[in-house]
């Protein structure tokens, strides 16, 4: 079984092929971005087998079942063909490619979660040989990770790991850290004083991370409500988004934008009213 410590152990490596590289306020972006990648992959492979076996290998059956999964997927966006290519001399584009697929495949659920990332860019990584060489220890780093739903120690655990990450990312970027990501039990003290009910509407203007909405998401255990949100930063905004989907929220409503300059919770020409606002300025801020 995978477990929460094995997965960090992972994404500790993984960070160890950017140290000294690339600033952790960068690569944070890249490692999470590919255990989201990795994820998708374990669970499209896991269900296509199930469906591959309930159908006895009809290929038509298996496809049709396939498109009505929660994501899809094509063969070329997956973790085993970026793997496959890790010696490529254009592994980062191939990379770039493979996101733009996931995207364009789920635009409902996953729209531009990677338009800020780019696993090509020389800025982040320099020149060819030595950008191909972080993508190839990037990729064997999360190989042999497991993340089938079948070998997970427990429903929760890619999205408790996710957060677990952005929090010790937002540590090691010491105050900016704040801009994105607010303590947890910060977040699980603010989430229990606004008591959130079960069909309220519940609305966070700086939303960051994702944090509070799904503290406050979690005090309502039949899940009956609609989160919203509104983040400035775009990859800030493309965290929140994965950190959603990682833990089962697909029908959030996460809006990018200032929201005191150009706020998105318009409805009827109207700001809309929530039952909740559970909301917090970056924690850095003095």
């Amino acid at each position: 079984m995978t477990t929460k410590q094995n997965i960090e152990k992972v994404l500790w490596s993984a960070c160890d092929s950017f140290r000294g590289k690339i600033d952790s306020s960068r690569y944070k972006d890249y490692i999470l971005s590919m255990l989201f990648v990795k994820y998708l992959t374990d669970v499209y492979n896991e269900t296509r087998d199930k469906y591959v076996k309930q159908y006895n290998g009809d290929e038509r059956r298996v496809e049709r079942a396939m498109n009505r999964e929660r994501f899809i997927m094509d063969k070329t966006s997956t973790f085993t063909y970026l793997y496959d290519n890790r010696n490529n001399a254009e592994i980062g584009q191939k990379i770039n490619v493979a996101l733009a697929a996931i995207e364009n495949n789920n635009s409902a659920k996953l729209h531009n979660v990677f338009r800020a990332i780019d696993f090509n860019s020389t800025v982040d990584f320099g020149e060819v040989k030595e950008k191909n060489a972080i993508l190839k220890n990037l990729l064997e780093d999360f190989k042999e990770l497991d993340l089938r739903p079948s070998q997970l120690d427990t429903a929760d655990i890619i999205g408790d790991a996710y957060e677990y990450m952005i929090a010790n990312f937002a540590s090691d970027a010491g105050k900016k850290g704040g801009e994105f990501y607010t303590p947890s039990k910060v977040s699980e003290l603010v989430a229990k004083l606004v008591a959130p009910k079960e069909n309220d509407r519940i609305y966070d203007p700086t939303c960051g991370s994702g944090g509070l909405l799904l503290k406050a998401y979690k005090q309502i255990p039949s899940g009956k409500t609609h989160l919203y949100g509104q983040e400035q930063n775009m990859q800030t905004w493309a965290l929140c988004r994965m950190n959603m989907f990682l833990h089962n929220v697909d029908d959030a409503t996460i809006w990018q934008g200032d929201t005191l300059a150009n706020p998105q919770n318009i409805e009827n020409d109207k700001l809309m009213k929530f039952q909740c606002i559970c909301a917090n300025p970056p924690f850095s801020l003095d």
